[in-house]
């Protein structure tokens, strides 16, 4: 197909400093037809593993690369002919070598496209759509009709006469990224439906989700019989079985998600003086309060599960303590005191330790509150979770209760001020009323950065956690 143009699609950048990624899966091959926005392959940086989108229609020539290998951003790693680029078509010139001196161009993108990774946003300052490519079928008897050559710079084929006339397609579909158009597809939702909130009119994943729980029936609650179960836990795996006839050792490259993890934890570790305190707590009365909103209109379709109530206390014990909302700044020798509360919640994941955050978790009720936890949760199971949405935390809880560990002494995520871990939650002997009874308890771990939290400060936060995880009614009287 030599009047076809041939568009070279490159490891994007994320834009947060990283300089290469692995491809974890090919979902095309040589051969297969692509759309725009249609996801290609999954790559791992040192973030998170995220899936890329081709930015154009075409049909892939070949892979540069396979599975497992880690590239460098930038790199070319997806040869796609596109049959109808986006230049206008000219008089077929005669087919004569480049010139020696000139090197051979690679094929330009189109102007108003840029490949970035999932999450950052393709837009520039307008939002028009480019005109529609015609049908797959179509586009490939038009293989050879009037497209300029991008393989060897210069030249155009005639025009040939227009294929058969296809219906004529919406002047603008709605605007969506390919991760949000991914999310409606697999919710079932149609976005020409939805209302966006976006900027300039985009739809973006909180518009599906509304979408989503305005159509669908309260979802069953969640079964009780497991009350320690975290918001984001590990995936069911199978112990991997051991076999001491076969080789003695087995060397695991470190590499994407879990070098990036290690690094941070050394680093962490030995920058930041932590300091550990723990308390056990009776929380009965949470587990309750837990039973109930399960019931509660204002949850239909939540998922209500302890983490919630020990994030919402959390968040009204670093409200009454501001000063443990904080970050050191080395360079400037000063402490940043946040005013807001970007929530991490530690997830295990097989590619390895995540921390995902929820922004302005302060300013949120208990249901959004809810509602983020249950997104929280869905994204990193998938193991889907954005580079962006493990930027810029302040605190983080790691639920270590749900491998029935009673506590530990979490490390700092890097940047961060202090660290909740919650222990199982478990009936033991307590003594209550005066008397010993088998009551709900649980064993609460606050690991903080002694730099800008002295033992007062920290105490006084773990201490408030506490007592409303005792009285959850403080939730209202301490509001």
């Amino acid at each position: 197909m030599t009047n076809a143009s041939v568009r070279e699609f490159k490891m994007p950048d994320v834009g947060e400093g990283l300089t290469e990624a692995e491809i974890l899966k090919w979902y095309v091959q040589p051969g297969d037809t692509v759309t725009d926005g249609q996801v290609v392959c999954e790559v791992e940086t040192a973030k998170a593993a995220v899936e890329l989108p081709i930015p154009y229609d075409g049909v892939v020539r070949s892979l540069h690369f396979p599975e497992g290998t880690t590239v460098d951003v930038g790199t070319s790693i997806i040869a796609v002919e596109v049959a109808g680029g986006a230049a206008p078509p000219q008089q077929e010139a005669p087919a004569v070598p480049a010139p020696a001196a000139e090197p051979e161009k690679p094929a330009e993108q189109p102007p108003a496209r840029q490949p970035v990774l999932v999450g950052y946003g393709v837009a520039t300052s307008s939002t028009r759509r480019r005109p529609r490519k015609q049908a797959p079928d179509t586009a490939a008897g038009q293989a050879a009709s009037a497209v300029q050559s991008e393989l060897n710079g210069h030249g155009a084929a005639p025009v040939t006469p227009p294929a058969p006339a296809v219906p004529a397609a919406p002047a603008q579909r709605p605007l969506a990224k390919p991760p949000v158009r991914k999310l409606a597809k697999d919710l079932g939702v149609d976005l020409a439906t939805v209302t966006p909130t976006g900027p300039d009119g985009v739809i973006t994943r909180e518009d599906v989700h509304a979408a989503v729980a305005a159509a669908q029936a309260p979802q069953q609650a969640a079964p009780a019989d497991r009350p320690a179960a975290p918001a984001v836990s590990a995936p069911d795996r199978p112990a991997a079985p051991v076999s001491y006839d076969s080789a003695r050792e087995t060397r695991v490259p470190v590499k994407g998600v879990r070098k990036a993890t290690a690094a941070a934890m050394v680093g962490s570790a030995f920058t930041a003086p932590h300091v550990t305190e723990f308390v056990t707590v009776d929380v009965t009365r949470t587990m309750k309060l837990v039973e109930e909103l399960k019931q509660d209109k204002e949850f239909a379709g939540l998922r209500v599960n302890p983490l919630l109530l020990i994030a919402k206390a959390l968040l009204v014990a670093i409200r009454r303590n501001p000063d443990i909302n904080a970050s050191w700044d080395e360079a400037a020798q000063e402490i940043v005191v946040k005013h807001y509360v970007n929530l991490g919640i530690a997830a295990a994941t097989p590619r390895g330790l995540i921390v995902p955050n929820i922004k302005d978790a302060h300013a949120k009720t208990l249901p959004e509150l809810a509602a983020s936890l249950g997104e929280l949760v869905s994204t990193a199971r998938e193991g889907k979770t954005s580079p962006s949405a493990m930027q810029g935390g302040t605190v983080t809880i790691t639920n270590v209760g749900v491998f029935g560990v009673d506590t530990g002494t979490p490390l700092l995520n890097p940047g961060e001020s202090a660290i909740l871990a919650v222990g199982a939650i478990k009936l033991q002997p307590w003594v209550h009323k005066g008397k010993v009874k088998p009551r709900q308890v649980t064993t609460l771990a606050l690991s903080f950065d002694h730099r800008l939290v002295d033992g007062e400060l920290g105490s006084k936060v773990l201490a408030d956690v506490a007592a409303v995880l005792e009285q959850p009614k403080r939730l209202i009287t301490w509001a």
